[in-house]
């Protein structure tokens, strides 16, 4: 028994690179122990919790963010948690994602309580960010980049953060154009739709076709985020049917004329850049196939004709 218990002490050698282990704040020993043996940090779940609890250590492992590796014995390990962490955690908000889908990956991460960037009341900032003015919701302005928040960050740290990048990085893209709200929202469209730059410019052309002569614009990702409610990354079932164009959303642009109340998605700066940039063609009607390749029609029967020959 003592030689397993010196054995479990001894480093699990599963890497030698360093990686990032994160102690959310309120977690005990026990959990601490699981997520470093499921990390194959430790050799043993037993023996690190009689080693903190003989140690003193079980009450005393400060949340942050450590970088431990497989070469670490158990009272190294220890030693670094009970010393405190890094608390700041770096972040990829991904092009696409909704607000909700931000809430859920930042409160994963520990930045931020469930809920709060959902739920937080932003108007205040209108002042500060003069894009916010007479905006209902934040979505389309949380810019997709790299960002380094510290856990349990409070929600306006964070939007203020993300709006700073906004500001530096997709306003000066979109303020020259009196209708910018228009087109965020049109590329919150291009980011779910299209992947390339060259397929974006040319659906932005048709959009903004069908919408001059008062045609419904058919985007079938706002059926999905109607479908979904709100929720994009974590939707288990976000292609629509052809029931879903009957959903009674605002969202669904089968059934309603116009732009979407908000934009559906957080869009990068490419599907910004061809939303101010859209091509105009003779085209009227677009889709994808499963592979993401886009065919474009002029007239209904030729797109009725090519969705019978590419999407068998």
């Amino acid at each position: 028994m003592v030689a397993y218990f010196f054995y479990g002490l001894q480093p699990s050698f599963s890497t030698t690179s360093p990686v990032k282990f994160t102690v959310e704040k309120g977690e005990g020993f026990k959990e601490i122990g699981a997520n470093l043996s499921q990390a194959s940090l430790i050799k043993s779940i037993t023996v690190f919790k009689v080693y903190s609890f003989l140690t003193g250590s079980a009450t005393r492992f400060q949340p942050g963010v450590y970088e431990l590796a497989g070469t670490m014995s158990v009272p190294q390990i220890v030693g670094l948690l009970r010393s405190g962490g890094m608390d700041d955690v770096t972040v990829q908000v991904p092009e696409g994602a909704t607000v909700k889908d931000i809430d859920h990956l930042l409160a994963s991460q520990g930045v931020i309580a469930p809920g709060a960037l959902e739920n937080f009341d932003f108007k205040g900032l209108s002042t500060q960010y003069q894009f916010l003015s007479g905006m209902t919701s934040l979505e389309g302005f949380l810019f997709p980049d790299t960002y380094s928040f510290k856990l349990d960050s409070t929600p306006e740290d964070v939007v203020k953060k993300i709006l700073d990048t906004f500001e530096l990085k997709a306003w000066p893209l979109l303020s020259g154009n009196k209708d910018w709200y228009d087109r965020l929202i049109l590329a919150s469209y291009l980011e779910r739709e299209v992947a390339t730059t060259s397929d974006r410019e040319v659906v932005a052309g048709i959009l903004l076709h069908r919408i001059a002569i008062g045609m419904p614009l058919q985007v079938d990702a706002t059926l999905s985020y109607a479908k979904c409610g709100g929720t994009l990354l974590t939707c288990s079932d976000m292609v629509p049917g052809k029931g879903d164009t009957k959903i009674d959303s605002p969202y669904n642009t089968y059934q309603h004329t116009g732009w979407t109340p908000t934009p559906i998605a957080n869009p990068g700066r490419n599907a910004i850049t061809a939303a101010m940039n859209p091509r105009k063609t003779d085209y009227f009607y677009y889709f994808s196939n499963a592979s993401g390749t886009v065919f474009f029609s002029q007239t209904l029967q030729e797109h009725i004709q090519k969705q019978l020959e590419y999407l068998k």
